[in-house]
């Protein structure tokens, strides 16, 4: 039941948000967690490389050389607890014969001092017979067992699904429009839906982080946006990549990367562009033929035939070029989780740790729950299953045999479950995130009008006011024969 005092109030529902909602729904707190847009996990959240990284490239002395190792390793109890799918498949940063290969050596050894098990350097050999597809000017890499790959939106969602079943309350569409502050400290926010009040309030706002800092009179933080370009190819084709393969890095991008991702497509980027606009993800021909040609560096044989979409992210950079995860010195109970860029994804779970340790030296009673829900059921993935274990699903529920997006092999009970959810798919993005219906090789054109359709029936509305994400995203216009009709009358 919605209410207007809470102890703390979250504000973003990303990554780092759903984390911190997640571990402090542990204790016995009342917690709002708050969304502008439609639906969790919008923002950088679910436009990134899906990488859980391992932790070697990041600055010991930075928060993110702190967190890196430390949220790579609780993530792998975190998955099996929630089900969310994920693959230890290793990273290998690939040396070429003309690099720099000195810069290997240097990750190791960084990598050594932030904890990370496992790295080695592996010679052309190796190379050769783990990754067949890679050209032959790799002569050696460094290599680190414990990266891996993952569905960062899904994630996301596992994790305030969790939060919610555990108590905490969301609000989803609702945009912070102030803080409000009494005597130099937080006593709650005012948004599109009203005024809430709280005693602690958490900034995890991803790129308008440092707008919302500067309703407490913050001017430290300042966000410029970094846009990353990717083209992601069809599960569906003749090329192979087994690792998460990055070239040689930059003082400010880890180059142009070549994975697999959990559902076996392949994608290759980011671009790393400072742009003015928070809200520019156009992609443009000069990122892509970026992107293109860093990954035929290390795949020479690598062609763009077997590509389904392009899309662009934006790296939520704090000027710093680290996180910024800490109690603000001029107000009582505000606690900035800003600047979350990679490897924020990996970090998550280690971020709402510190958090956590933040409130609590900040004043906030931190008593433990005795009875949490600490699993989340495993949904239905179509996909992953033979088709003899779809005819089983089938035999529990027919609405399991109606097949609506054929490329991915989505059911009708599929969607409809998304729909009715612990956090229900309002849009036809959000049925897309949980489901993969409409993610594959003909991006929607056959299962678009009844995915749309099915939300309109579960929802209660039209085809008219189903929106593919934002307020202005409608799908469908509006109705040819109701239109036709209208025409009728007026003549």
């Amino acid at each position: 039941m919605s209410k207007d005092k809470y102890d703390v109030i979250i504000i973003g529902a990303g990554v780092s948000g759903c984390a911190v909602a997640w571990k402090l729904a542990r204790y016995n707190l009342d917690i709002l967690l708050l969304e502008k847009a439609p639906d969790v996990a919008t923002g950088t959240t679910k436009a990134n490389t899906a990488i859980i990284h391992a932790g070697y490239n990041a600055d010991p002395e930075k928060q993110k050389g702190r967190l890196n190792n430390k949220g790579n390793v609780q993530i792998k109890q975190i998955v099996k607890d929630l089900s969310v799918p994920f693959e230890e498949i290793g990273s290998l940063v690939v040396g070429m014969e003309d690099d720099d290969l000195s810069v290997l050596d240097e990750l190791l050894e960084k990598g050594k001092k932030n904890g990370v098990e496992g790295l080695e350097i592996v010679d052309k050999e190796w190379l050769q017979r783990e990754e067949p597809n890679l050209s032959d000017k790799a002569v050696k890499a460094l290599w680190a067992p414990t990266a891996g790959i993952i569905t960062p939106w899904e994630f996301a969602l596992a994790m305030a699904e969790n939060a919610v079943v555990n108590g905490v309350e969301l609000k989803l569409e609702t945009e912070v429009l102030d803080v409000y502050t009494e005597n130099d400290k937080v006593t709650g926010v005012k948004t599109n839906a009203g005024d809430f009040t709280a005693d602690y309030v958490i900034n995890a706002a991803g790129l308008y982080a440092d707008d919302v800092a500067r309703m407490v009179g913050i001017e430290k933080i300042n966000i410029h946006p970094r846009k990353g370009e990717y083209y992601i190819y069809d599960h569906a084709k003749d090329f192979e990549i087994n690792h998460v393969l990055f070239p040689i890095p930059t003082k400010i991008s880890k180059g142009i990367v070549c994975t697999k991702t959990i559902e076996d497509n392949l994608l290759i980027g980011p671009t790393s562009d400072f742009v003015d606009s928070k809200e520019d993800l156009a992609t443009t021909r000069d990122g892509l033929d970026h992107v293109f040609e860093g990954a035929k560096k290390m795949f020479p044989d690598l062609t763009l035939k077997d590509t389904i979409r392009v899309f662009a992210g934006l790296r939520a950079a704090d000027t710093t070029e680290d996180f910024v995860i800490e109690a603000a010195e001029n107000v009582k109970g505000f606690v900035n989780v800003a600047g979350i860029q990679s490897p924020g994804l990996s970090s998550s779970p280690a971020v709402a740790d510190l958090v956590a340790e933040i409130l609590e030296n900040e004043g906030l009673n931190l008593e433990e729950k005795k009875d949490v829900i600490e699993t989340r059921e495993d949904p239905a993935r179509f996909y992953e299953l033979s088709n003899e274990e779809r005819a089983a699903y089938a035999e529990k529920d027919k609405d399991y045999g109606k097949i609506i997006c054929r490329c991915e092999t989505v059911s009708y009970k599929e969607i409809v479950d998304a729909i009715n959810g612990p956090i229900p798919a309002r849009t036809v993005n959000a049925v897309k995130r949980r489901t993969r219906a409409g993610a594959g090789r003909c991006q929607g054109g056959f299962c678009g009008p009844r995915v749309t359709q099915i939300i309109a029936d579960e929802l209660g509305i039209e085809t008219t006011e189903v929106r593919l994400e934002k307020d202005t995203s409608n799908i469908v216009k509006y109705k040819i024969k109701g239109l036709l009709g209208s025409q009728g009358d007026e003549e």
